[in-house]
């Protein structure tokens, strides 16, 4: 007999020109629970607000099916093939769950790993209580793609095994290398193999009751049923993301650069979360009795229950160690003199300034000013809180006193973050014009302008990307291009994410009540923006002007095959700088100098070295033939250790006024001091600069006649 669907009507609410038209929610004899509540209003949102929204039927529920499999057990090392094949009839009910129907996919598959989990549990530790024997002739396949689920249960111990075995392997041979340093040293006493292999397994055993203790102990049915919906929103895009409660309130703090806490940086050590630092003047700090590597055992919501923390990530210990403004947060911690004690703090406002522009000066053959802008990030809850785009402005008019002679922009590994920011940020560069193209679903189209005819900075302009430059990152390099405002430096193309998202609460959908408890939130794409040429930055990303060799050349939207594809639409009204950059004289004094750069070349080769690595499919189990083939590969990456040393230092420096800010803060003069020393032997910023020098003296003469507008 088919159950009764739970339909659950909700407000009426208006996304980018598109209306998602629901009732306001009406009482029900059989009200739905929590998740049934989170299907319905997903698969509701999905398909009357995404942009580009893929029809809810069988086709959709099989892929969403097979993701969510994958995703759930990434190694194939708990599921059974007849698991699968159990499992496989419900394939095709995702979507009928998305319109009301009971979670009946959800709640087998639930089951069934939960069960596979307890009985693997029980399967490594009787493998690594007996000893491996390495001169046997077997190999492991690692690749999940290249395996099938396990036929049986001897099937899947057989798999077990095998990794347990290479896991064992990878130890050994890091012990035997130690021993081999450590042989010269007074009083040394060298260990049998035999002896270092048991100490291998111990370490190997240490590591896997780790991760069934997270996978059994800190994973709950609520982080599987988020990555059951996750596995939905991501078949529709990859950028369509179902925040619970906590991940939502971090994405926003991320955004803002800013949370309520207690201002201690944590690290990992050991399956124990320990305090790294202190942050000057932060709540901690003030109460004075948290101290650098401490550990953290406990964590308490004001009096209530505490928590153990044990096994912990750094990311999930963060999340109930901050909250709200002015509550408290009780921290059970040992002290490195062994004694425990319970530790009561009253968050507060936590500014993380590590994530803002920031600038310095690089002084060579031309004085030279660099901005590093890891995110547009943008105080959506705060109207006087961090914009970036007033920080870049911020950071010219600094480097514009110091009379700077050209400016670089560095984007690398800038995912993106607000539109509004990136949009106002381009202008600081150009006279007016249209900066991006939105369109929304309804195919209605929107140009985003810089209206502002005053430009803050008319100098020489360069802008480094790599392949993790998204979104807006993309925005900016475009426009920059698009306008012959500035030159390209990086990977060959940028990430390729050409599409808009906005937040969306789903309790403002659903009535609040106890005991339904907050709902999360759906970051929803709901346009595509294109260039002022008309291209999409969809796919394709950004193609660099100066293209320089690229390790991560293999990332990106392209990547995915759930990905919204490329095109087109017409160009915007738009006129060029004034003096458009010269770029293939510009490209070809960089080709010139980076196929005779040293560095460069062993890049290169390490590049090559690790894509063959990479299709090596299989891996041996016996020691001598596992030795030699790390060997082998060790002599072909180690050469990238020397890339560095083959970089001439830039003399880089802070401006002396940020120097003056970090005042005596011992650990934000160390985070500066290491910021500087990365740039200061970056190859990559090297031959920006060389670029941008070259970029200045093809400038010097038109900047002495340049006009007074556009």
């Amino acid at each position: 007999m088919r159950r009764m669907k739970v339909i659950i009507p909700v407000l009426l609410i208006v996304i980018s020109g598109g209306v998602l038209a629901f009732n306001k929610l009406g009482k029900a004899s059989d009200p739905p629970g929590r998740y049934e509540i989170i299907m319905n209003l997903v698969g509701q949102i999905l398909k009357e607000g995404h942009y580009q929204p893929k029809p809810l039927d069988d086709a959709f529920s099989k892929e969403v099916f097979t993701k969510y499999l994958k995703n759930l057990d990434s190694e194939k090392k708990f599921l059974l093939k007849s698991d699968i094949d159990k499992l496989n009839a419900l394939s095709t009910h995702i979507d009928d769950e998305l319109q009301g129907a009971s979670l009946d996919c959800f709640n087998a598959v639930n089951s069934i790993i939960k069960q596979r989990v307890k009985e693997a549990e029980q399967i490594y530790p009787a493998i690594l209580a007996k000893p491996f024997d390495f001169s046997k002739n077997e190999e492991v396949v690692l690749d999940p793609d290249k395996l099938d689920f396990p036929a049986d249960e001897a099937a899947r111990k057989e798999a077990w095994r095998k990794v347990l075995k290479y896991r064992t392997l990878e130890k050994l041979t890091d012990l035997q290398e130690m021993q081999e340093k450590e042989k010269s040293k007074p009083g040394f006493k060298p260990k049998t193999d035999a002896e270092l292999e048991v100490e291998a397994r111990a370490k190997v055993k240490q590591l896997y009751d780790r991760y069934f203790d997270r996978l059994t102990a800190k994973q709950d049915d609520n982080d599987r049923f988020s990555l059951y919906v996750n596995a939905i929103t991501t078949t529709m895009d990859p950028h369509t993301d179902f925040m619970p409660p906590a991940e939502k309130r971090y994405f926003e703090e991320q955004m803002a650069g800013k949370f309520y806490g207690i201002g201690a940086q944590l690290r990992e050590e050991d399956d124990k979360i320990k305090i790294a630092s202190i942050v000057t003047g932060s709540p901690s700090w003030k109460q004075g009795q948290l101290k650098a590597n401490d550990v953290i055992l406990k964590v308490a919501q004001g009096d209530k229950e505490p928590v153990d923390i044990t096994g912990y990530a750094v990311e999930d210990a963060v999340k109930i160690i901050r909250g709200a403004k002015g509550t408290t947060v009780k921290l059970t911690v040992k002290s490195t003199d062994g004694t425990v004690k319970e530790i009561a703090i009253v968050r507060d406002e936590i500014v993380l300034d590590d994530t803002f522009a920031k600038s310095a000066i690089i002084n060579g053959q031309h004085k030279i000013g660099y901005i590093y802008l890891p995110e547009f990030y943008a105080d959506f809850q705060d109207r006087n809180g961090a914009r970036s785009a007033v920080d870049v402005a911020k950071e010219i008019q600094k480097l514009k006193a110091e009379n700077v002679e050209g400016i670089i922009l560095d984007l690398r590994y800038n995912g993106g973050g607000s539109l509004q920011d990136v949009v106002q940020m381009a202008g600081l560069f150009i006279p007016e014009g249209p900066i991006v193209q939105v369109r929304s679903r309804g195919g209605e189209k929107i140009v985003l302008p810089d209206r502002d005819k005053n430009v803050q900075y008319d100098g020489p302009l360069a802008i480094m990307v790599n392949e993790y430059s998204a979104s807006a990152s993309e925005i900016m390099a475009a426009a920059m291009q698009d306008y012959k405002r500035a030159v390209i430096i990086g990977s060959p193309s940028t990430f390729g994410k050409g599409t808009v998202q906005r937040m969306y609460n789903l309790d403002d959908f659903f009535p609040t009540k106890p005991e339904v408890g907050p709902l999360g939130a759906l970051k929803l794409t709901v346009q595509k923006f294109y260039r002022a040429n008309g291209g999409s930055t969809q796919l394709r990303g950004v193609s660099s002007d100066i293209v320089l060799p690229d390790p991560y050349s293999e990332v990106g939207e392209r990547k995915d095959e759930d990905a919204l594809a490329w095109d087109e639409i017409p160009k915007a009204n738009y006129t060029t700088w004034y003096d458009p950059v010269n770029v293939e004289a510009l490209k070809k004094k960089s080709e010139a100098r980076v196929s005779s750069n040293e560095a460069f070349k062993t890049m290169t080769e390490n590049i090559n070295a690790i894509k063959k690595i990479d299709k090596q499919e299989s891996y041996s189990l016996n020691l001598a033939t596992y030795k030699a083939e790390q060997k082998s590969n060790s002599a072909a990456l180690k050469k990238y250790d020397s890339v560095n040393d083959k970089v001439k230092e830039l003399n880089i420096a802070n401006l002396k006024t940020d120097l003056d800010k970090l005042g005596n803060d011992t650990s934000k003069l160390a985070r500066n001091k290491d910021w500087l020393k990365f740039r200061a032997k970056d190859p990559y910023l090297d031959e920006a600069v060389n670029v941008m020098n070259d970029l200045i003296v093809m400038s010097y003469p038109k900047m002495k006649s340049k006009p007074g507008s556009n």
